[in-house]
């Protein structure tokens, strides 16, 4: 896990800090739920797969930046370059599916205690 996220450069920490506030959200949602709640973990969601991208992105550029300077029978290596970037968007991923759990579980208790119309 400590590899993956030094492999993943520095949009780790960004999509890391905007990730656990999500997830902190979602789990105070859970347990008291309030509709105040719902924009904030809705942002907080974009925030982090957003982040998670931008540092795929400048990762891949990074990449592919310093192509010309290997030789040409090293030319391949920008997929390891690639797989490195994508630690961040698996980073933004997991922390999404947690914090969704958590939501879902919010929405459900929501749910039974809202009066049906």
């Amino acid at each position: 896990m400590a590899e993956a996220f030094h492999m993943g450069g520095w949009g780790m920490v960004p999509t890391l800090v905007f990730g656990l506030l999500l997830l902190a959200a979602s789990v105070r949602y859970a347990i008291s739920p309030e509709r105040r709640f719902v924009p904030l973990q809705i942002s907080l969601g974009i925030l982090t797969l957003v982040s998670g991208g931008l540092g795929f992105v400048s990762g891949t550029i990074k990449s592919l930046t310093f192509i010309g300077a290997v030789p040409p029978d090293s030319r391949w290596l920008w997929i390891v370059g690639l797989g490195e970037s994508l630690n961040n968007v698996g980073l933004a991923l997991a922390l999404l599916v947690l914090s969704s759990l958590a939501a879902t579980v919010g929405a459900y208790r929501f749910s039974q205690a809202t009066p049906a119309s």
